[in-house]
């Protein structure tokens, strides 16, 4: 806050503004602006490791692993976004617990589920009572992270299992026929070229978790869509010192060119990426690329 923000009542116009948008309300939300960055930045390359898990395990020549990976492919696509966030969080939290009060009190003589309530000892709770609200709300972070990687884990593990089938066969029997095994040539062969193939898919993908991320409010996370309807909410002098009407408009069409504005980024630093991945590849993308050099 600037020096002369001490009388707010004194001010107007861009002095007023100034003062307004550097309160401790509104440092709330551009910490939050910060804590979806750092969600996409850890649940992207996340997400991604579980989707060539699912991917790699739905191809598998062993059944049990197929039908594993083709089966949270398809149940995790097939639950709606909303209701998978709402169920999956209470459900993960409810597990950590359990294995947790199965560890710690194993002389609990209750049962843990109560009729409609879910009671463990309190040595099992996570976080625990006594914790620092900076636990509670990294503990909350975590699971928003996992439930996003799991969503949209299954969609990326979608894109990259159609990826690895879209990988000519004849290159990997060829690639066999030379000694390599199975594991070398789906490492140095498959792999390797997929990567043309799902980057469409993947980007589209990123482009959904990027929109996303106001689901982050139904895993109790201050994320900037609750605080721009918060402060944007009309505000009188009995309850702060810098009142105003209802402006959730305006805080929302600023959420509105940010979001723009992260997702034209997105874009140019995709088509880039996909430029180097089609280079000298036998596909259309690098067949255009060839033709424009010459």
């Amino acid at each position: 806050m600037f020096s002369y923000c001490t009388d707010p009542g004194m001010l107007e116009g861009l002095s007023w503004l100034s003062c307004y948008l550097t309160t401790g309300k509104h440092q709330s939300i551009y910490w939050a602006v910060g804590t979806v960055l750092l969600l996409l930045a850890i649940t992207a390359p996340t997400a991604l490791l579980f989707g060539f898990g699912g991917a790699s395990a739905a191809r598998s020549r062993f059944a049990p692993l197929s039908w594993f990976g083709k089966t949270y492919i398809s149940v995790v696509r097939g639950v709606p976004d909303i209701a998978f966030f709402l169920f999956f969080v209470i459900a993960l939290d409810q597990a950590f617990e359990w294995v947790r009060h199965k560890v710690k009190c194993p002389d609990w003589d209750q049962e843990v589920w109560q009729g409609n309530d879910f009671v463990v000892c309190a040595e099992a709770k996570l976080p625990l009572g006594t914790a620092a609200q900076w636990v509670h709300e990294t503990y909350g972070f975590f699971l928003a992270v996992l439930t996003f990687a799991i969503v949209f884990g299954a969609f990326a593990a979608n894109v990259l299992y159609g990826a690895m089938q879209a990988v000519p066969r004849a290159q990997i029997e060829t690639a066999e026929a030379y000694g390599m095994s199975n594991r070398q040539a789906f490492w140095r062969i498959l792999v390797p070229q997929m990567w043309v193939y799902a980057l469409p898919g993947l980007s589209n993908l990123w482009m959904v978790l990027i929109k996303a991320t106001p689901l982050l409010f139904l895993l109790g996370v201050e994320d900037i869509v609750y605080w721009a309807r918060e402060l944007g909410g009309s505000k009188t002098a009995q309850f702060t010192d810098y009142p105003h009407p209802d402006w959730r408009m305006w805080y929302f069409a600023a959420l509105l060119i940010f979001y723009l504005g992260f997702t034209r980024v997105s874009e140019i630093v995709l088509e880039k990426i996909m430029r180097r991945l089609t280079k000298g590849q036998a596909t259309m993308a690098g067949e255009a690329q060839r033709k424009a050099a010459a």
